[in-house]
């Protein structure tokens, strides 16, 4: 499996793909642009973000914006609230449990169901 051969198929931004599973976790890739992802958490959930290339903005809640670039990684514990952006394509790894929902419990126009991204 080639990730920079799966990113290249993924022409919407914030529409993480599944690309594999360990255990009950789901590896998933995803292009960041722009600034769509809602504010949001995860109540029983961790997330894992590692940045394949570009940079991405991070805001999470009591903390002061930070900006994360291509090699590093960042977990934001379960009921944080957090959102991402990016003012240039960035192109990103998740590792989430399969029960994490994309947005959490916020629904908005970029929200993707679990059946959406295994396509």
């Amino acid at each position: 499996m080639n990730i920079d051969s799966i990113l290249a198929t993924i022409k919407e931004y914030f529409a993480p793909k599944i690309i594999g599973e360990v255990n009950d976790v789901y590896v998933k890739v995803a292009k960041i642009k722009g600034s769509d992802l809602p504010w949001h958490n995860h109540p029983k959930e961790d997330e894992f973000f590692y940045i394949l290339d570009g940079e991405l903005l991070m805001e999470v809640e009591g903390k002061k914006s930070f900006k994360i670039g291509r090699g590093d990684f960042y977990i934001v514990k379960k009921g944080i609230k957090h959102r991402v952006s990016s003012s240039k394509e960035c192109k990103i790894m998740l590792i989430e449990n399969k029960s994490t929902a994309h947005t959490g419990e916020v629904k908005s126009k970029i929200t993707k169901s679990i059946d959406e991204q295994l396509s």
